[in-house]
């Protein structure tokens, strides 16, 4: 396996990225994504393209496949085995096996998508990131994390440095101006429906001047 720069990214390119791809998939998660995107996404005009970072093996793409049938998709997932399982999944998907850290966007497209995502990058790395997400953003973006006004480190499954909560929206907002915050909201992890990891959701969108 590559080395990465960030004990984080090791950590989940290797086996406990492998392992978090059994405790997350069905049709139930599927269900609660397909609920989740239909309320996030409301403010949303139609986006043609999609790409996720993050994508693991694509729960969350194939919601919105169900939800925009001609989406053409694109996905960044830096382990190995998410990342082939992802292909399977999505063949018409393109899909790069790389960190996030890595990746350099040569377009953009109509929506960029993290979910659960930002919370397991090393905070010193995160304006990398915040960078490559609005590089990407061809209109709107949607982050859906754990929110804390302040930037906090949590244990992590038993694992310290692996889970950091704080404002990723504001950041990206004080950061980016050209990103305006349209849409927000809370998903609950005890909705009798449709259950979600307590996420709070943000969408942005890139404004032209």
């Amino acid at each position: 396996m590559k080395n990465y720069i960030t004990i984080q990214e090791n950590f989940w390119a290797g086996e406990f990225g492998t392992d978090y791809i059994e405790r997350n998939q069905g049709d139930q998660l599927l269900a609660s994504n397909l609920a989740f995107f239909s309320t996030a996404l409301r403010q949303v005009i139609r986006p043609d393209s999609c790409i996720e970072f993050g994508a693991n093996i694509g729960m969350n793409l194939k919601a919105l496949k169900l939800l925009y049938p001609l989406q053409e998709q694109h996905a960044v997932e830096i382990n190995m085995q998410a990342a082939s399982l992802l292909k399977e999944a999505l063949p018409n998907a393109e899909v790069l096996n790389q960190s996030i850290l890595e990746f350099e966007p040569s377009r953009t497209w109509d929506l960029a998508l993290i979910k659960g995502v930002l919370i397991h990058i090393n905070p010193d790395m995160l304006p990398v990131v915040y960078d490559n997400l609005v590089a990407s953003t061809g209109r709107y973006l949607l982050i859906a994390e754990y929110y804390n006004p302040s930037p906090v480190a949590i244990t992590y499954r038993g694992h310290s440095d692996r889970l950091f909560k704080r404002d990723f929206a504001g950041d990206i907002l004080d950061r980016h101006p050209i990103m305006k915050l349209i849409d927000y909201g809370f998903a609950y992890r005890r909705d009798p429906n449709f259950p979600q990891d307590d996420i709070n959701w943000f969408l942005l969108e890139k404004q032209k001047f």
